[in-house]
């Protein structure tokens, strides 16, 4: 008999999209965003918002992270119907991989066709500067767990899912035409997801980079296996919020991240409302 993890299976998930479709006024969103650290304030403009705190939906896990507020957001953006998470809970917090992932397979069950997820991250390619937006186009996972681990269950995802397109090439040339639009530079890069909580160190930079990361951070790729493995669209845009450890001679600390993510906030929101925008015109094509 298949066992599930304790808090974190689907008849919990169940629980938490019941709360969400009650609380959510008729709407039925299309698209999920994830704010990272530090980048809750993108979420201002959405339209008609219905604000719920995470500690309110059942089984829900708490953010203990820096800014990280750890709400809820449903409304529209651009007229697009949308869910946003104001903060994600992360693996370096003591959450299991299962709770990590778990607002992920809420957000699907709940019925999202996209899965736009932001982080902020250390600059590893040379020519990445502070306060950059990168499209992530892959990944390298350094994090020693898989969110599949464990007994599969079949309502969500298969048990050996394809990770070839992990980040939709479909989405990602939206972002390059949305950010286009916004006037705002996109680069593309692969992230390296490491542990955390503690920063790199100068010899694991030097690693990811021999392995071909431009990028390095502590979340994110968790949710986008999850989210690949449940058959979402799903795309990152990463801020980078400084050079990767050793690739200066300052100290690496926290409010540092969230100082030069504040920062890159508006221009990522303007990415991701031009995004709604250009979603609803190629859908409006298909019609």
């Amino acid at each position: 008999m298949m066992t599930k993890s304790p808090l974190w299976g689907y008849e919990e998930a169940l629980e938490a999209v019941e709360y969400l479709r009650g609380h959510s006024g008729g709407l039925i969103p299309m698209t999920a965003v994830i704010l990272g650290s530090g980048l809750g304030d993108a979420a201002e403009g959405v339209e008609d918002p219905v604000v719920l705190e995470g500690k309110d939906i059942p089984n829900w896990p708490v953010s203990t992270a820096p800014g990280h507020a750890g709400r809820v957001i449903m409304g529209k953006i651009s007229g697009r119907p949308v869910v946003l998470l104001q903060g994600r809970v992360h693996y370096y917090e003591g959450y299991s991989m299962q709770a990590v992932t778990f607002p992920t397979r809420v957000l699907g069950m709940l019925g999202i066709r996209q899965y736009v997820a932001t982080n902020a991250s250390g600059g590893i390619r040379d020519d990445l500067r502070t306060g950059e937006i990168v499209a992530v186009e892959d990944h390298i996972n350094l994090m020693g767990a898989n969110p599949l681990m464990g007994p599969t269950e079949p309502r969500w995802n298969p048990r050996f899912p394809d990770m070839s397109h992990a980040y939709s090439p479909h989405l990602l040339r939206l972002l390059e035409r949305a950010a286009d639009s916004a006037g705002v530079a996109l680069k593309r890069g692969v992230y390296a997801a490491f542990m955390g909580p503690s920063f790199e160190t100068p010899a694991e930079v030097r690693m990811a980079r021999t392995l071909g990361a431009d990028l390095a951070g502590m979340s994110t790729v968790p949710e986008v296996i999850v989210a690949n493995a449940m058959g979402i669209e799903t795309a990152v845009l990463s801020c980078v919020a400084n050079k990767a450890a050793g690739l200066t001679d300052m100290m690496l600390t926290e409010q540092e991240v969230l100082n030069a993510m504040a920062g890159s906030a508006r221009a990522l929101a303007e990415v991701i409302h031009a995004l709604m925008c250009v979603l609803n015109e190629e859908e409006r094509g298909r019609a």
